[in-house]
């Protein structure tokens, strides 16, 4: 079938009041046959999710029992229906409700309409328009985004203050998809009512019951989703925005471990606790993320997004050996003999021409919660990063970049193995930026085990003092453009109110050939 390319300029510019007119006119619509009480209504916002040149996922929440329906086209006035789909949403999942969109047209602005249905009656509620960018053909460029941590240190929504401010700042900048680095929600940091500042004025945030006191229940860790979509720009953002979704420690505990983190409720049959169990559910119930399969509630996985690139999303918490990366025996690991047999072997299969390893923790960053322990040659956790290194040396792959947030300020880490205790491994660069919307904190230390060099971070200073306020404007996300040609790749780190802090063009190299660099203050 023929289709029609959708203008970009007006998507991009249109589109949400062309949306927020369409409801408009679903609710004054046949007024005769019911009243909007009897309707399905969409509780929140709507998000899509791991699109690839052909396919997308697309989420949504009812208010009551219902069943979604979901149209696209690639023409705003869907006078051409490209795919459809429908599926309930029922209370085991808490009315939530998410699809598969398969045979999508590679390389074309996709809108996409979700309503819901009564199950008994199929009257039908509100529409609302979304809309997604299938991955490129060759020759097209890609823009995309990075960041996490949302909703953190009790830091909510303050409407006096613009609510998620960098929502509406990454959406003014029109990317192709964002990666979220992890910390969607904390759920283990009630939203208090009000904060002091450390200028005397007072931080005033919408509150939930769900989000009063750290989560224990699954609808406490749903109710921390939820309240992520009270905040418009949120809202704004995902409906236009695919996300790449993973996870770190906040959407179960801070520095959660598979065998270290537990409450009261205490460990299923599995040996798995209940705490984990509950909130993962959580998770993939309000995440625009795609079935795995082979394993139900996987995190880790490969995104396919045109051939200049393949995203490969990977899960540093749920394989990891304890909470802390200590111990005499000098044993660890943090992704596990599955994942990072998964992850060298479709490392190695890839033909794009970049590869992104988003990674919800650093590599170089000293923390016992994560990787680098301190100066010297790998010892727990770092063995299997330097097994990662030398197999992507050996297989000749270049290219690859690691993008991650967590830290709560944002750096440029340059890993140069003339500079490293392990020198078994080809350059590379690892770029961290966040929060989204969380407190700030000051740059942290690196260790020599691989070389990392700071060539740019920006965070907290001393006379500011730890975790402050998203108001002080310390909020970051990064932003990858590779361009369709010739293939380079500019990273530029970027924050609240838009401005360019640092960036560095990045050359595309043959295999065998170690990465060329341009910098640019």
């Amino acid at each position: 079938m023929a289709t029609l390319r959708a203008p970009r300029a007006w998507t991009r510019r249109q589109f949400l009041v062309r949306s927020a007119s369409s409801l408009a006119i679903a609710s004054l619509a046949k007024p005769s046959i019911s009243r909007a009480a009897d309707r399905p209504q969409i509780a929140g916002g709507i998000q899509s999710g791991d699109v690839s040149d052909g396919s997308a996922v697309i989420w949504a929440r009812a208010d009551r029992p219902a069943r979604m329906l979901v149209e696209c086209s690639t023409v705003e006035s869907f006078k051409t229906i490209i795919a459809s789909a429908s599926g309930d949403a029922l209370p085991d999942a808490d009315f939530t409700s998410k699809l598969l969109l398969t045979d999508l047209p590679p390389g074309q602005d996709v809108f996409y309409r979700v309503r819901f249905a009564d199950v008994a009656t199929g009257l039908a509620g509100e529409s609302r328009l979304g809309h997604f960018r299938t991955a490129p053909v060759a020759g097209q460029s890609i823009s995309f985004l990075w960041s996490g941590d949302t909703a953190g240190q009790g830091w909510g929504i303050d409407v006096s203050r613009g609510g998620y401010r960098s929502y509406r700042t990454m959406l003014d900048n029109r990317p192709d998809f964002f990666i979220h680095s992890g910390d969607h929600i904390y759920a283990d940091c009630p939203i208090p009512s009000e904060l002091k500042l450390p200028n005397g004025e007072t931080w005033r945030n919408v509150v939930t019951e769900e989000k009063s006191e750290v989560a224990h229940t699954l609808a406490q860790f749903r109710g921390n989703y939820k309240y992520n979509h009270l905040d418009q720009h949120f809202r704004a953002f995902h409906a236009e925005v695919p996300m790449f979704a993973q996870w770190d420690d906040h959407e179960v505990t801070n520095d959660w471990s598979p065998i270290g983190s537990h409450d009261d409720a205490g460990y299923a049959d599995d040996g798995t606790p209940r705490l984990v169990a509950r909130a993962r559910r959580a998770f993939f119930d309000f995440m625009p993320i795609r079935d795995i399969g082979a394993r139900q509630g996987r995190v880790y996985r490969k995104i396919a997004y045109g051939p200049l690139l393949d995203v490969f999303m990977i899960d540093m918490r749920s394989f990891r050996d304890e909470t802390w990366n200590k111990g005499a025996d000098h044993r660890g690991w943090i992704l596990g003999t599955e994942q990072l047999a998964w992850l060298k072997r479709e490392l190695a299969a890839s033909r794009a021409t970049w590869k992104v390893i988003a990674a919800d923790l650093p590599i170089g960053l000293i923390s016992l919660d994560a990787v680098a322990l301190g100066n010297g040659p790998p010892d727990r956790r770092e063995h299997e990063i330097a097994d990662l290194l030398s197999s992507i040396k050996r297989s000749g792959i270049r290219n690859i970049v690691w993008l991650t947030a967590d830290m709560h300020y944002t750096a440029a880490h340059y890993y140069d193995p003339n500079k490293a205790q392990f020198q078994d491994f080809e350059p590379f660069w690892e770029f961290v930026s966040g929060p989204l919307h969380a407190g700030s904190w000051a740059p942290g230390e690196l260790d020599d085990t691989f070389g990392p060099v700071a060539m740019y971070q920006q965070g907290c200073s001393a006379a500011q003092g730890e975790n402050l306020a998203p108001c002080f404007g310390l909020q970051f996300f990064g932003r990858v453009d590779i361009d369709g040609r010739s293939g380079v790749m500019t990273v530029t780190l970027k924050d609240v109110d838009n401005r360019h802090l640092w960036s560095v063009d990045i050359v595309p190299q043959p295999q065998g050939r170690p990465a060329v660099v341009a910098q640019h203050s």
